[in-house]
């Protein structure tokens, strides 16, 4: 099993053949959608995001839809991770820095990919019960971080690439800097609806921007509860 991360014998007891046998069928599903990076699919087949949600919704979790956590947030839909990491297109040793853990299912698809990971959580309740996750899994981020999610981490930068998994209504210019020349953003803007939005630093100064279609997240929010 690639998802060495995960602790196996918890995996082999709180996970099923009938779960992994929607995995696969979730994973064939996100290849038509246009996930085509081979890796990531490999992720959606192996992490068991039944784990990540209520026991209650877990004959949902490989539904290709958002679904609700605590503090009123969400997990987002698998496509929509999985789009927004191919975008992102981490590689194996990476410094990545993700704002909105949320469930820790997008820091898990990372881990999965060998980046190293920075992630911040600005919900309390969230931060608790996601760092209580991650021991449970055996997921280990280089830095888990409670904190406002607009002003990034700034004493561990520059990143290769910044990941945002919730909704800005503008782009966030405290995370741009904290971006290495050639690293690259991906981040949703908007208020209502937002546009997934891909923003490279081409040199200290200049940013290519890229859009790629509306999308609708929870928003980002700009001060700790």
């Amino acid at each position: 099993m690639e998802f060495s991360t995960i602790n196996l014998i918890l995996v082999i007891v709180e996970d099923n053949f009938k779960f992994k046998g929607r995995r696969r069928i979730l994973a064939s599903e996100l290849k038509k959608k246009g996930i085509l990076n081979n890796q990531i699919i490999n992720s959606i087949e192996t992490i068991p995001r039944h784990l990540f949600i209520d026991p209650g919704l877990s004959e949902q979790a490989y539904i290709d839809k958002a679904l609700p956590i605590d503090s009123n947030q969400t997990i987002s839909q698998p496509y929509t991770v999985a789009f927004q990491t191919q975008l992102l297109n981490p590689l194996p040793g990476e410094k990545i820095l993700e704002i909105g853990t949320g469930s820790g299912y997008q820091t898990s698809i990372l881990d999965f990919l060998k980046s190293d990971v920075y992630t911040i959580e600005r919900n309390h309740n969230l931060f608790r019960s996601t760092s209580k996750l991650f021991k449970k899994l055996n997921i280990n981020p280089v830095k888990f971080k409670y904190g406002d999610g607009y002003k990034g981490l700034i004493d561990d930068s520059p990143f290769d690439g910044i990941i945002v998994t919730a909704g800005s209504p503008y782009v966030p210019e405290n995370l741009l800097k904290q971006l290495k020349i050639g690293g690259r953003m991906v981040v949703p803007i908007g208020k209502e609806t937002q546009v997934m939005t891909k923003i490279t630093r081409i040199s200290v100064s200049d940013f290519k921007k890229e859009t790629f279609g509306d999308f609708k997240f929870v928003p980002m929010l700009d001060k700790k509860d």
